[in-house]
Parts: structure tokens; C-alpha cells; sequence
């Protein structure tokens, strides 16, 4: 009896229905771009210089002038940028961007183990991280926004550098990859489990 009853379960198995091409195609595509994300971000929070106002560099970890004479001179002492809050903003809207990082990374990771190991638990992995990618969003536009705002006075359109807009593109990635991630998770049917007729 036994026997016959893991005979019927290998049996059943392998008529499960393999998940259609075009599901695996989008979350893959989900993937890639939440990691393109990531990279951006990364790589705009590592080098954190994201706004250019006459001969004034602002960054998230340098204040730099630069002159004719002297050439750039780069302080890690954001106060003496003379500029109000700025020291302190910086180190919040610097911490607020690295922590969005890490959460896109955990994000990620959950995304691609859901797809590599497959099992009763993958759909919930998968929305857990495309939820890790939407708090990702909401602090790094927490980043940027703090970031505009101290540096209010000094913004123009033209003096955010690329690396502004990376950061920008990253956010807009992570709110983008995390809605996408749970409207496939929702409408699709979860192949692990028997089909009910």
C-alpha cells in the first residue's frame, strides 16, 4: 500500500504543471531590473556627490570648492559649507540611502531564491521581496527628498549631476520592480499547490 501510494505521488509530480514561459520571463525580467537598481544606488551613494551650484560641489560625505588657483579642495566637515542643518541632514540622508541599499539587497535575494528553489513557500518569499524593494523606494526617496531640501536654496534643475539622477532612476526601479512583483504574484496561479477542478 505504501508503495503504491509514493508510486502515485511520483506520478503526480511529474504531470505538475511547469509554470507558463511568460511568468518566468517577467519575474526573471524583475529580477535583472531590481538588481540594475541596486547597482545604481549603490554605486550613487558610494561616490555621494549629487549636486553642482556654481563653483560648489554638495555631496552626501564631501563639500568641495574649486577655483582657478587652488583647483578642487573637497572637506569632510559639511559645516563649513555654511549652509544651515546641513551636517546633520547629511548624515540622515546618507544613513536613510545606505539602509535602502541593504533592504533592496535582502529584497533581491528573497526574490531570486523564490525562483531557484521552488516550494510551498515561494510565493510568499516573493512578495516578502518585492515588499523589502517598496520600503527600499520609500527610503530612498526619503534620501533624496531630504537632500533637496536642506540644499533647497543652492537646487536648480541643471546642477543635479548624474549621479543625482542614478539615484533617482534606482528609486523609481525599486517602486516600479516591488508593484509589478506583487501584481504577477496576484494573478498568477501557484503552481505548487493542485489545481482545484
Amino acid at each position: 500500500m505504501t508503495a503504491i501510494a509514493v508510486q502515485a505521488q511520483r506520478l503526480l509530480a511529474r504531470r505538475r504543471p511547469q509554470r507558463p514561459f511568460l511568468e518566468s520571463f517577467i519575474r526573471v525580467l524583475i529580477i535583472v531590473c531590481a538588481a540594475l537598481a541596486l547597482v545604481l544606488s549603490s554605486v550613487s551613494i558610494c561616490d555621494g556627490h549629487w549636486l553642482l551650484a556654481e563653483d560648489r560641489l554638495f555631496g552626501l560625505w564631501h563639500f568641495c570648492t574649486s577655483s582657478n588657483q587652488t583647483g578642487p579642495r573637497c572637506l569632510r566637515d559639511l559645516s563649513q559649507a555654511h549652509v544651515p542643518g546641513l551636517a546633520v541632514g547629511m548624515v540622515l540622508a546618507r544613513s536613510v540611502g545606505a539602509l535602502a541599499v541593504v533592504v533592496a539587497i535582502l529584497g533581491l535575494e528573497l526574490l531570486m531564491v523564490s525562483q531557484v528553489c521552488e516550494d510551498l513557500h515561494s510565493r510568499r518569499k516573493w512578495a516578502v521581496g518585492c515588499v523589502l524593494l517598496l520600503v527600499s523606494f520609500i527610503l530612498s526617496s526619503g534620501g533624496l527628498l531630504s537632500f533637496v531640501i536642506l540644499l533647497w536654496n543652492q537646487v536648480t534643475l541643471i546642477g543635479f549631476t548624474l549621479m543625482f539622477w542614478c539615484e533617482f532612476t534606482a528609486s523609481f526601479l525599486f517602486f516600479l520592480n516591488a508593484i509589478s512583483g506583487l501584481h504577477v504574484n496576484s494573478i498568477t496561479h501557484p503552481w505548487s499547490q493542485p489545481r482545484k477542478f
